[in-house]
Formats: C-alpha cells, sequence, structure tokens
C-alpha cells in the first residue's frame, strides 16, 4: 500500500471553528469560500486530502491547495487573491483630459458635450468616455433651472412661515391656501392602450380640449386633509367664495393662520374687506418667486402626477368629478407632509447660491 507524506495536522482555535462553521452553514455565503471552510473543517478532523475529497466530491489536488493555504495564513488565507486583470488601456492623463473639457470648455458650436464629440476631440472611444462620466457622476446631457427670489423681506417671510410649520401657533389652524389655475379637461383622438408585460401604456400625442378648471385648496399642516373647490374662473369673486366654504368647515373657536402667495387674487379690497370682518385670519405671504414654501403645492403635484396628468376627460364636469373624488380619498387618511428644513438652513443654502452666481 502506497503512503504519501505526512501532513501537519490542523488545529482549530474556537473563534476559526465557529467562523468556519458560519461561513460552511450561511445561506449567503458565497459557494467557493462555503466549499472552502468545509475543506478546512474536514482536515482538521484528522481526514486525509483523499477522504475529504471523497466526502465533498472534489479532486484532492483542491483540498491540498486550500489546506495549505489556510495552514499559512489561516482564515485570510481563504480568500481569493487579487488578480492582475488586463492592463490598462487608458491613462490618467486622458481620464483628466476628458474630465477637464467636459467642466471647463464647451465643444465648438455646441452647448454641452455629447459621448461621440468628446470620443473625436479626445481620440478615445464613446463607450470609455461614457464610463469616465459615469466614474465621475457627470452627466452633460442635463440642464436645470434655478429661481431667486428677488422680495426684500424675503428673509423675514421664510422665518415667518417656517416657523409656522416647526412651531406653530397653541389652539390654532395652519392652512396653506393657493389655486391650481387652468387644468385643462384632455381627451386623447384615439382610445388609450392599456399597460402589457414589456409594453408601457400608451396614449396618442395630439389631444382635444375640453375646457378648463381651477382648483382653490387649503391644506390643513397638522392633519394634512385638504378642504378643496373646483371653479371654473380664477377671479377675487371665486377665491371668497372658497373662503367662505373653508370658514363653514373650521371649527369656530380656533385663530386660523394662513400662508398664501402673493397673487393679485389674494389682495383685492373686497378681500380684504373679507378678512378685516373675520379678525381670527393671520394671513402670511410667502415671498415672490418662492411657492416652493407653501406646502399646498407638494398636494398640486402629488394630484398632477396620480390623477390629472394621464387622465382623460371629455368634459371640465367629468375632470372636476375625478378632482373631487380624488380630494375624497385623500380625506380618508390624510397624511400630513412632514417639514423639515430650519430657516436657517434654508437662508445658508440661499446665501450659497447667491454667493456662486454673483457677478462681480
Amino acid at each position: 500500500m502506497l503512503i504519501g507524506r505526512p501532513k501537519k495536522p490542523l488545529i482549530l482555535s474556537s473563534e476559526e471553528r465557529a467562523k468556519l462553521q458560519q461561513w460552511a452553514r450561511r445561506h449567503k455565503t458565497a459557494q467557493r469560500l462555503a466549499l472552502r471552510a468545509r475543506i478546512v473543517l474536514g482536515c482538521a478532523e484528522g481526514l486525509s486530502n483523499q477522504a475529504v475529497a471523497r466526502q465533498l466530491r472534489i479532486c484532492g489536488a483542491t483540498v491540498g491547495k486550500w489546506r495549505e493555504r489556510f495552514r499559512t495564513a489561516r482564515l485570510e488565507g481563504l480568500a481569493d487573491e487579487p488578480r492582475p486583470g488586463a492592463p490598462r488601456e487608458i491613462s490618467d492623463a486622458q481620464v483628466e483630459e476628458v474630465i477637464t473639457r467636459t467642466l471647463e470648455s464647451p465643444p465648438p458650436q455646441a452647448t454641452h458635450w455629447t459621448t461621440r464629440s468628446m470620443a473625436r476631440a479626445t481620440k478615445l472611444s464613446h463607450m470609455a468616455v461614457a464610463r469616465i462620466w459615469r466614474a465621475f457622476a457627470l452627466q452633460p446631457h442635463r440642464s436645470e433651472t434655478f429661481k431667486l427670489s428677488s422680495d426684500p423681506f424675503f428673509v423675514e417671510k421664510v422665518r415667518d412661515i417656517v416657523g409656522l410649520y416647526l412651531n406653530p401657533p397653541d389652539h390654532a389652524v395652519v392652512l396653506c391656501v393657493d389655486e391650481k389655475s387652468q387644468v385643462q379637461a384632455l381627451d386623447r383622438t384615439r382610445p388609450v392602450l392599456p399597460l402589457r408585460p414589456g409594453v408601457a401604456e400608451r396614449q396618442t400625442h395630439d389631444y382635444i380640449r375640453h375646457g378648463t378648471t381651477s382648483l382653490f385648496a387649503a391644506l390643513e399642516v397638522a392633519t394634512g386633509k385638504v378642504m378643496g373647490k373646483c371653479q371654473r374662473r380664477h377671479r377675487s369673486q371665486e377665491f371668497l367664495k372658497f373662503l367662505e366654504e373653508v370658514d363653514r368647515q373650521l371649527p369656530p373657536k380656533p385663530a386660523v393662520h394662513m400662508v398664501m402667495d402673493n397673487y393679485g387674487t389674494h389682495k383685492t379690497p373686497k378681500v380684504k374687506r373679507w378678512f378685516a370682518r373675520h379678525p381670527r385670519y393671520h394671513l402670511h405671504f410667502t415671498p415672490t418667486s418662492a411657492s416652493w414654501l407653501n406646502q399646498v403645492e407638494r398636494f398640486f403635484a402629488q394630484i398632477t402626477q396620480r390623477r390629472i396628468r394621464r387622465g382623460t376627460f371629455t368634459h371640465v364636469r367629468e375632470l372636476e368629478q375625478a378632482i373631487h373624488d380624488y380630494v375624497e380619498h385623500h380625506n380618508r387618511e390624510p397624511k400630513p407632509f412632514v417639514w423639515t428644513a430650519t430657516a436657517n438652513a434654508i437662508l445658508s443654502k440661499v446665501q450659497r447660491f447667491c454667493e456662486r452666481t454673483s457677478v462681480t
């Protein structure tokens, strides 16, 4: 009988044995690592390489390799060694050139770079340019807009309104009021093709207009409940009717703090006289060009995305009924929008942005 060279025994510490058993049993362990752990555990029981190989249905050379790797490097020896892979074809200087051109110089006779125009300029493939842009989170094809408020009382108004959101007055109701005007009742020229596996819902690009309506809404900040009413016109008369509706739905006792924008409909003499006759209402106007401070705008975005934009309406009455049904559905389980930004954080961000965009 042939006898191979005697193997040095494997002695495991309690920590090593527990770790190997965990790797061997854990479902999320990579299969190659689990196999190596079973090899070492089998060898630690005193089995020969061939016995462990038969038990695990692998060749003896594999057992010998990982037995020796563990004996010399312990647990770290069971990990894969780094592989060199193919040599780099793009140098650091070429990567720097792509990034510098992208950030500092526009292409000739164009507003922004494309992968192919950059590839022609740098003698690289367009796929290489795409990988470099992806690695450094560069997206030259995208552009966003911004608007800075020129209101001379911007700071004071921000602190006033954000204070209402983060620290509302005791025994008072805070309402965010605005109008979503000119909501169009759009009908498609052909029936909508429904969603199917692998195919998105499809509707015709052209449409038929069937009129417009305006949604007057008041969002209660504390509860998320919305009081909404559709009107065919957008004047101070319709706004006064909506105020009367809001006043009827609110409890008669508590004070009401109302956040509104500077639209002319909110400041007509008739509207001013109405608020003078109702002294429990305290008005807080958002800065000009800062409608994002009014939380009801978030509700308008929600109803537009979920009910209006992809809707098909053959008449204004059908659109108004859809809006009314959505508001009722929302109010069955209302959830407030959580405001987290402090006034100091908002003003600091605006200050930094102004410093970046100021012309010196």
